[in-house]
């Protein structure tokens, strides 16, 4: 599959059925292959955080997850892959999981969203094997820690999908990684408040426009403030520096 670069950072351009493709080669050769997803404020947060940075690079595959990451593709003269987010994908994912039966375990979000999630879900795809599910909200050192390990290997997932916002998430799975049997692990975010019904899916006009970023700062505007006002313009600079880096 193509590869591309943007800010030192590797994603890859894969259609939905391409991605879909990889996921099923993966689980059923049993290889284990980490996909996080990429927007502006993972792309914000690599520069920041040279680890994490890396973690994208070594991942098996990465998602471009927002109109951001196209458009600053396109300014450093690249053509963008498709968007692939989770307000959408997640249903796409438990079609998919379902016709294959492949096992999923959803973890990750406040309490009780996980549950409501997996409801939700099996609902619309009654033949989805949910085989776990627990909440994000636990002590990531500590004794608890052990028991969802020591659960997710009682599940032996196919698809492990973890929510806890970024970069929690990939802190967790480079500390926990090497001990998850799961041929595929998925880095969610706010999946699972999408599944649940927790979280709201940009308007029609809103993904329109490419303005999903703005419905969703009007939503929680104390939260994403510094993510959306303050990191796209951050983004922007950095796409520009970029460029003027590469001409010279």
């Amino acid at each position: 599959m193509k590869t591309l670069k943007l800010l030192g950072i590797t994603l890859h351009d894969v259609t939905v059925d391409e991605l879909h493709g990889f996921i099923g080669r993966k689980i059923e050769a049993r290889e284990k292959a980490v996909i996080p997803y990429l927007n502006i404020h993972a792309a914000n947060l690599a520069c920041a955080q040279p680890w994490l940075r890396d973690y994208f690079n070594r991942a098996a595959l990465v998602i471009c997850d927002g109109d951001g990451i196209r458009w600053g593709l396109r300014l450093l003269g690249q053509s963008p892959p498709p968007k692939i987010t989770y307000d959408r994908w997640i249903w796409q994912l438990a079609a998919f999981s379902a016709a294959r039966g492949y096992r999923i375990y959803l973890l990750g979000a406040a309490p009780g969203i996980a549950e409501k999630a997996q409801e939700r879900l099996k609902a619309k795809f009654p033949a989805l094997q949910v085989c776990g599910v627990h909440h994000g909200h636990f002590h990531a050192s500590q004794e608890e820690n052990e028991k969802v390990l020591a659960d997710i290997q009682r599940c032996r997932p196919d698809i492990l999908l973890v929510g806890f916002g970024m970069p929690l998430q990939e802190k967790w799975l480079l500390a926990n990684g090497p001990r998850l049997d799961a041929p595929v692990i998925l880095t969610g975010g706010a999946a699972l408040d999408y599944a649940a019904g927790a979280a709201r899916r940009a308007p029609a006009w809103a993904i329109r426009l490419h303005l999903e970023w703005l419905f969703r700062l009007l939503q929680e505007p104390k939260r994403l403030f510094r993510r959306y006002a303050l990191g796209i313009p951050l983004f922007f600079w950095r796409i520009v520096l970029e460029r003027i880096r590469g001409s010279i």
